[in-house]
């Protein structure tokens, strides 16, 4: 997962995958869901980001490794 924020144009792309959009869907004016030929999402753009979202923070959590005890 990558994600990019475009200063120049207030733009915020969320990248999930490398794979080929099959279908685009725009949730409202400045939102956009681009999709692969499994209806899988592929990325996110949100335009007016700024607007939109608090993009001046940004952090991200994954869950630590479960490990069993023998």
């Amino acid at each position: 997962m990558r994600v990019s924020y475009f200063e120049d144009t207030d733009t915020l792309l969320v990248t999930f995958s490398d794979s080929p959009v099959a279908d685009s869907t725009d949730l409202n004016e400045d939102t956009l869901v681009d999709m692969d030929d499994q209806g899988r999402i592929v990325a996110i753009t949100i335009e007016h980001a700024a607007a939109q979202t608090d993009i001046r923070e940004c952090s991200f959590a994954y869950p630590p490794t479960c490990s069993k005890t023998p």
